[in-house]
């Protein structure tokens, strides 16, 4: 069975994808590397490795035993978090891609990435967001794993450690989308994080049993939603 290292693990998605492999009877052992350890239980798949200083995450993947197989990454803040765009870009940006090349020289096969959507048509692609995400998708193109896997949710639902300003008023909207456009609507506008995260894990489980239908495969709303709501699903065997 596989062995997977999740980075952003003590976010919404990532904390998400964490406990999914963490229950999953495919992942052997599951690492994260992050700032702090992360909320999941005790578990005997479970190696942690706290390191506070980002720019030591990628020489800490090169350390990792047993190399993994697949790497996850849902690492992203906001602005406001950051401090400022620049900051900003330093995460979202600049410690994926220094990710990506770690895991690449590390000899890992897949790589995950949780983007965001609509950041290739105008006029939002020429947003900061959205360049920061572009420039992440192109890396992991780029470095020509053995598949990449690229979710692209749209507004993500669900609650967040630290609050983001208009949470609420987005997690009304969304929920109003649904209701009014209908559920096919919704979940092209809105995703649950966890849903996200089970569809991430599911794609994971996919490309593994070379079964991807692509080398690059980029998910986006309705597939985000077809691949992870239902548990059933997450959990069943990538041959159903």
């Amino acid at each position: 069975m596989p062995t997977s290292t999740v980075f952003g693990c003590t976010g919404l998605v990532g904390g998400h994808i964490l406990s999914t492999l963490l229950a999953s009877d495919k992942a052997a052992t599951v690492q994260t590397i992050s700032r702090r350890a992360p909320k999941a239980g005790p578990s005997p798949k479970l190696q942690a490795v706290v390191e506070p200083d980002t720019a030591q995450w990628p020489a800490k993947l090169a350390s990792l035993s047993p190399a993994p197989s697949t790497v996850y990454s849902a690492v992203g803040t906001t602005r406001a978090q950051a401090g400022g765009v620049a900051n900003q870009w330093k995460i979202d940006h600049d410690l994926n891609v220094e990710i990506i090349k770690a895991a690449k020289t590390r000899g890992v096969k897949n790589f995950v990435f949780i983007s965001s959507g609509g950041t290739r048509g105008l006029p939002f692609s020429a947003t900061a967001h959205a360049k920061m995400k572009n420039g992440v998708e192109d890396a992991v193109k780029e470095a020509d794993f053995d598949h990449a896997v690229i979710l692209k949710p749209g507004y993500i639902k669900g609650k967040r450690e630290v609050g983001r300003m208009g949470e609420g008023l987005m997690d009304t909207v969304a929920g109003w989308v649904g209701k009014i456009g209908g559920q096919k609507m919704g979940d092209t506008w809105a995703q649950d994080g966890e849903v996200i995260a089970r569809a991430a894990v599911r794609a994971a489980e996919i490309v593994e049993a070379g079964k991807a239908p692509a080398k690059y495969w980029v998910i986006e709303g309705l597939e985000i939603v077809k691949l992870g709501r239902v548990e059933e699903t997450a959990a069943s065997s990538p041959s159903s």
